[in-house]
């Protein structure tokens, strides 16, 4: 199979791409076990896209289970260079209303029982994450979405909570007050 070099992956309710023509199932295993689900490469637009719907075809995947590590090198096995993720969240902000698009900058993790590194066990390795987002991905993804006339933010800071449990709205309001603007359970790791 030839190299993919744009992974996509699916959040809740995004459980595949219709639009994806000459499409084949791979069902790679990593050293972090199995990906979510099997990881669907297809045509779009002349592009060979990966497609991995993250809590799994039927959503039976809770957010703290997802097995981001495997996940991640799964795709990373194709030839995937770029993940272009998309997560339902929730907005902290009055701008930012229902059905608008959010291609946030920043991340701002309050997770707790996830794993958060390929590294361990004797490997040490330290990483930058002061720019978490590709800006020119972004930036990439940014014009794309506003081409179809959607509304469309550029930036933001995404809190990321552990979930399955929405957020209390003492805790929603003090996400507000530190100046987050979106809110999911998906984006770390």
């Amino acid at each position: 199979m030839e190299p993919v070099k744009l992974g996509v992956i699916g959040g809740s309710g995004i459980y595949d791409m219709e639009a994806l023509t000459d499409i084949q199932e791979v069902k790679p295993h990593t050293p972090f076990g199995d990906p979510s689900d099997a990881i669907v490469v297809g045509t779009l637009s002349g592009q060979r896209v990966a497609f991995l719907p993250r809590h799994g075809r039927g959503h039976r995947i809770s957010p703290t289970e997802v097995n981001s590590r495997a996940n991640i090198f799964a795709l990373k096995s194709l030839g995937v260079e770029r993940i272009v993720s998309i997560t339902a969240c929730g907005s902290l902000r009055e701008d930012y209303a229902p059905r608008h698009i959010v291609i946030p900058d920043q991340i701002f993790d309050r997770t707790r029982s996830r794993p958060l590194t390929f590294f361990g066990g004797g490997l040490v390795v330290h990483i930058s994450f002061a720019e978490p987002f590709c800006p020119e991905l972004s930036q990439a993804v940014y014009a794309a979405a506003k081409a179809t006339g959607a509304t469309v933010h550029r930036g933001g800071a995404f809190v990321a909570i552990e979930g399955p449990r929405f957020s209390t709205k003492a805790e929603s309001n003090a996400f507000r007050q530190w100046g987050l603007d979106i809110i999911g359970m998906t984006f770390v790791p």
